[in-house]
């Protein structure tokens, strides 16, 4: 390695940042510099190289429309910048002072037969404001592909650097010779909710009170969903027993979708979140259905209601409904029964558990007793004691007066 690579990455290690990175087509040099050098492991969680067709859908959970192209370099840095979030967020104490980044490379360069298209580099680097995209087009025919490899990773430790917020070091970056082409573009973040309503996020963060909406900010291992229209203190009743079980307070989760109704508007949602207090955590999701938001949230629990929990087991909610059910399922066919097994059987595999508060229906307090769950699956279901919580007011009979 020459001594200004080294230097470049000794600065990188010595900066707070910490990144998830995942190279295609080119960069691997880079990664291997990185970890060349001592101090790799408080910059490096982790190293994807999704090289393959069926690697790369796995890695974005959908296939791109081209493998080396700017769009996928970001898909993969959002992708990484997630992953990065994640572990950092796992760890409440440190987190904070460890900014997170996702650096991707989707690349074509020179290979051992001759490539019709351009040799191409595109990079990534997402951070919790903004996404730098470096589009290389490379002098064709000008280098061979250990020096394609070379440029396009100084061109990634450049990135990385920049994310780091040091200086470049020209030594250390890309050697560009006239028939290359470089070009650089930062792009802000959409707003919080606006990522979220546009699919670019998939859930919003918010403390209570005046607190900052977070992208994809830490959520604890238990949620309580609702439409919180309004927010009445049987919510935060049910909220407080659950934490006596649970040993810690969930957070609420108010989801902008729903099987029956047009999605929230996000001045609909920042009103409705205006009734949460400092200390009340809220997750805003997209997710309509159980089985969405434990794919959303795998290992979480879910604190609900006996209606809700009625309806989680019933086949007649999973008949025909297509994108999406009040339940929890993807829907999509006229067997309910095993489409609602099915779905009980994804968000197990998921660690989804539910804790199923009583609730008073036609005059009599009803609980998990008498939720037809299937068998094997009871595991999945705890009852909330009515000695711990009992509240037999809605928000449905309060928007209506009672």
């Amino acid at each position: 390695m020459i001594d200004e690579i080294r230097r470049q990455v000794a600065a990188i290690h010595d900066t707070p940042q910490q990144a998830v990175i995942a190279v295609s087509g080119a960069g691997t040099a880079a990664v291997a510099w990185l970890l060349g050098v001592g101090g790799a492991s408080r910059t490096i969680l982790e190293v994807a190289v999704p090289y393959g067709r069926r690697a790369m859908q796995e890695f974005l959970g959908f296939e791109p429309e081209q493998s080396a192209a700017a769009e996928t370099a970001r898909q993969l840095a959002q992708q990484c910048y997630r992953k990065a979030r994640r572990q950092l967020d796992a760890d409440r104490d440190t987190a904070g002072d460890y900014p997170a980044v996702g650096l991707a490379c989707a690349a074509a360069i020179a290979t051992d037969r001759p490539r019709r298209g351009e040799h191409r580099a595109y990079i990534a680097a997402w951070d919790a404001a903004a996404v730098t995209t470096y589009s290389l087009r490379l002098h064709k025919g000008l280098r061979d592909r250990a020096g394609e490899e070379e440029l396009v990773s100084r061109l990634l430790l450049r990135a990385l650097a920049d994310a780091c917020g040091l200086e470049a070091d020209a030594a250390a970056g890309p050697a560009l010779t006239d028939g290359d082409e470089l070009m650089v573009e930062r792009t802000p973040h959409a707003a919080p909710l606006a990522q979220l309503l546009s699919g670019a996020a998939g859930w919003v963060t918010a403390d209570g009170g005046a607190g900052a909406l977070a992208v994809e900010g830490a959520v604890p291992a238990a949620l309580l969903p609702g439409s919180f229209n309004p927010l009445h203190p049987g919510h935060r009743e049910l909220r407080a027993a659950a934490a006596e079980i649970l040993g810690f307070p969930p957070a609420y989760e108010l989801s902008a979708a729903n099987v029956d109704k047009p999605p929230l508007p996000a001045a609909e949602l920042r009103r409705r979140l205006s009734a949460f207090g400092p200390g009340e955590t809220v997750a805003i999701t997209a997710a309509a259905t159980f089985h969405q938001k434990a794919e959303l949230f795998p290992g979480r629990a879910f604190i609900i209601g006996w209606d809700t929990a009625v309806r989680l087991v019933a086949p007649r909610y999973y008949v025909n409904l297509g994108g999406g059910d009040a339940a929890g399922t993807d829907g999509g066919g006229t067997d309910g029964e095993t489409a609602m097994l099915a779905a009980l059987a994804r968000m197990w595999a998921g660690g989804a558990q539910f804790l199923v508060a009583g609730r008073l229906d036609a005059g009599r307090f009803r609980t998990l007793d008498e939720v037809a769950v299937p068998a094997g699956f009871r595991p999945m279901f705890r009852a909330i004691p009515e000695s711990l919580f009992r509240r037999d007011l809605s928000s449905t009979d309060l928007r209506g007066g009672a």
